[in-house]
This record gives structure tokens, C-alpha cells and sequence, in this order.
């Protein structure tokens, strides 16, 4: 179904390479501040958690990051709505604002042992409040990347969406890295984790400088088409079996992110007893190699097909992601780490940003970014929002350290089965 809604005049303004570097860039910043989080899992649980076993303060501290994702629903319906009726880049500054708002929320948050469990609260109302701001981001930004992209080039456009959450991650884990260097343990607790979250409030002037180059790509309120349109009620009644089957392709990516990119450097300290910087060393090199890897899944897909690209990256990832987990915990070294992470995570990039712009691709453009964004919502939080709770949580019930595997190879495997109903999207004119 398509009410035909025409794009905004002046689509093409902007260049393409300063479309790429507004939306991958500004995008980044906004991840940065959401998986900051899990780079000071360990600090954050010890300082607000009382508990009397580091196991459960972990567990405590992943199940409120985990929380971040209860709200993306709610915020992919309200902010994907949003981009849909008044455009795809003023919803961008708005999920912008929420971003720095939560993040500089929990860089202020107070510990439990001079608040109680007030600081525990704050922190949870930042993250519910990212939560909430990454559940419309994501729709926002990919469809915007889609609907200005060359038809013949949409993958290699919309992959800059996970590339820039890699790019996030890069400069997340580098800012960990660099705090750990600088500072001794105790300085850290006494404070040093804070400075990464409260640099999180420069994405505020630095995003609104980026977004300012873009040019809408999609009809605003003023069109009497776009404002008659319910994009919830529409992917609700006339699209439910690609809602279900867009959740399933999302899992396996979220869950194989979850593991591959961020949890990799608690792993790598609380399993391998490998020290804290080679830990993040891991989340070091998942975002170069996420970063890099997504545009060529991308243009892969734009030349041989999303699905194909799709099949064979999640297939690689069910075979060889327990053979690794073996290797890492037979050779619990450095260099064993980064190479087991390095080649997992090229795959994840590989498939991930083919899905993401097949999520864009499958709604038609009155909806595009409602649908978008509620599938990817729904997809991330539970299956990567609670992913590395549920790992963790794995671990401690079945005393294996092989079980994030499993969980990846679930997942994996429930994204394979959901490519069968996805339509393939290469080189179609989006309606």
C-alpha cells in the first residue's frame, strides 16, 4: 500500500558523500552515548549495585542496560511517526536532544554509597530516556540514507547506518581504553568513568552542525496526504507479516552484536582472565572491522542481492561461532581475542547492514520509518539489549563459558529461517 507521497523538493541538494558524513557521523554520536554504557559494565555495577558477589553486580548493571531497550518500542513508534508526518530530519535533531539529555544523566548520576539507590534510579531514567531516543534514531537516519541514495546504490547508503554504530563503538571503546590508561582503578571509580559520558554532551552542537547540511528526503505536515496518514495503524493492519518476519531477520544480527562487539571485553576479563585494556582491545577492533565491513556488505548486496549476502554471512556465523569460542578458551591470549572477534565481527557487518536496509526497503514511504523503526526496536530489545544479561546469565546457570555460542547460534539461526519470507529488494523503486 502507498499513498504515493512524493519526496520533498531539494532532495538531491546535498552531495552524496556529505549525505554519507552527516548521517554516519551524527549517527555515530548518538551510539556512542548508548554503548558507552557497556565499556564501564564493570565499574558502573560495583559503584551503584550493592551486592555481595562481583557475578551479580555485573548481572545488575547489564539487566540496566538492558532496560535502555524496553523503551526503543515505545520510541520507534512515537519518533518513527513522528519522521513520517513532520520528516526524517527534524525527527533526527529531536532523537539528538533525547540522546544527550540521558547521557549526560547517567554521567551525573550519584553512587550508592552517598545516594543510595537514588543513583541507581537516575541511572535508569537515562537509560530509558536513550532508549527511547535510539528507537526512532535508527528508522530516521536509515531511511533517510535510502531515500536519497542512487536506486542502484541503496545498499552501499543505507549500510553507513551499522557502519557508523561501529564507528560508535570505536570511539567508545577507545575512550574506555584510554580512561584505563590514564587512570588507576581507584581513580576510575572515584570518578574517571564519568568523563566519557559527560563528552557525550558535545554531540549536541556537533550533530546539529551535521544534520543542518541534510535536506529532507520525505513530504512534511504540510502535505495533506502525509497529514492524514496513521503510519501506525497502517504497518499494524496491512503489514503485520513483514513487521514479524523484519523482527526475525533483525535477531540474529543484534544477538551476534551483542556477543561479538560489546560483550567481547567483559568476556574477555571475566572468562579468559585476560587484563582490562586487551578486553577492550576487542571492542577496539569489532568497530574498526564493523565500520569498514558494512559499506562492502552494502555494496555487495547492491551487486549479487540482499538475501544471498544475508544467507551466507548468518550461515558462517551458526558454523564457526562455537568452534571459536572453543579456541578462545583453549588459547586465552591477545592475539587468539582479536582475531576470533575480528573475523566474527566482518560477518555480523556483512549481514547487519544488508538487514538494516532491507527493514527500510520492505514499507512504503507514508510508513517507512514507523515500520522501520518498530521492527528494529522490537528485534534489538530483547535479543540485544538483554543479550549480554542473558549471556552472562548463561554462563553462571549452565558453568560453561562456551554458552554466548549457543545463544548467538539460536539467533542466527532464527534470522536464516525469516529470510524465506522477505522479499528480495535489489534494484527495486521504493514506493
Amino acid at each position: 500500500m502507498s499513498t504515493g507521497t512524493p519526496p520533498a523538493s531539494g532532495t538531491h541538494a546535498i552531495s552524496h558523500p556529505r549525505l554519507i558524513a552527516a548521517c554516519t557521523i551524527g549517527n555515530a554520536l548518538e551510539f556512542y552515548d548508548f554503548v558507552v554504557f557497556s565499556f564501564f559494565a564493570r565499574t558502573i555495577g560495583a559503584l551503584f549495585f550493592p551486592a555481595q558477589n562481583p557475578a551479580a553486580q555485573l548481572l545488575l548493571s547489564f539487566a540496566t542496560y538492558g532496560v535502555g531497550f524496553f523503551l526503543r518500542p515505545l520510541g520507534s513508534v512515537v519518533l518513527g511517526a513522528y519522521a513520517d508526518r513532520k520528516g526524517r530530519k527534524k525527527a533526527t535533531v529531536v532523537t539528538l536532544m533525547l540522546m544527550a539529555a540521558g547521557t549526560v544523566m547517567v554521567g551525573l548520576a550519584p553512587i550508592y554509597a552517598t545516594a543510595g539507590m537514588f543513583g541507581a534510579l537516575v541511572v535508569l531514567a537515562g537509560r530509558l530516556l536513550q532508549g527511547f531516543s535510539a528507537g526512532g534514531e535508527v528508522g530516521a537516519s536509515t531511511t533517510l540514507l535510502a531515500e536519497l541514495a542512487p536506486k542502484d546504490r541503496r545498499g552501499f547508503f543505507g549500510a553507513w547506518q551499522l557502519a557508523s554504530q561501529g564507528l560508535a563503538v570505536l570511539v567508545a571503546a577507545g575512550a574506555a581504553f584510554s580512561i584505563a590508561r590514564a587512570f588507576s582503578p581507584a581513580e576510575i571509580a572515584d570518578g574517571g568513568w564519568r568523563l566519557p559520558f559527560l563528552a557525550g554532551i558535545l554531540i549536541v552542537p556537533v550533530g546539529l552542525w551535521l544534520r543542518s547540511a541534510l535536506e529532507e528526503s520525505h513530504a512534511n505536515e504540510d502535505d495533506e496526504r502525509t497529514r492524514s496518514v496513521s503510519s501506525l495503524s497502517i504497518a499494524l493492519r496491512h503489514f503485520p507479516a513483514r513487521i514479524l518476519a523484519g523482527v526475525g531477520l533483525i535477531i540474529g544480527g543484534t544477538a551476534a552484536n551483542a556477543v561479538i562487539v560489546l560483550y567481547m571485553a567483559t568476556y574477555a576479563v571475566t572468562q579468559l582472565h585476560l587484563p582490562p585494556a586487551t578486553g577492550l582491545l576487542a571492542g577496539i577492533t569489532a568497530g574498526i572491522v564493523t565500520l569498514i565491513a558494512a559499506p562492502i556488505g552494502g555494496v555487495l548486496s547492491d551487486r549479487v542481492g540482499r538475501r544471498p549476502v544475508m544467507l551466507v554471512s548468518y550461515v558462517l556465523i551458526l558454523v564457526l561461532i562455537y568452534p571459536a569460542f572453543l579456541i578462545l578458551n583453549a588459547r586465552p591470549d591477545q592475539g587468539t581475542l582479536l582475531t576470533a572477534v575480528a573475523a566474527l565481527a566482518m560477518l555480523n557487518a556483512t549481514g547487519g547492514a544488508t538487514a538494516i536496509v532491507t527493514l527500510a526497503e520492505i514499507f512504503p514511504a507514508e510508513i517507512r520509518a514507523t515500520g522501520m523503526s518498530l521492527v528494529y526496536a522490537l528485534g534489538v530489545a530483547i535479543f540485544g539489549g538483554f543479550g549480554q544479561f542473558i549471556v552472562t546469565w548463561l554462563i553462571q546457570a549452565t558453568g560453561s563459558p562456551i554458552a554466548p555460542a549457543w545463544y548467538v547460534m539460536a539467533c542466527a539461526l532464527a534470522t536464516i529461517l525469516s529470510l524465506m519470507a522477505i522479499p528480495e529488494m535489489r534494484g527495486r523503486t521504493l514506493i
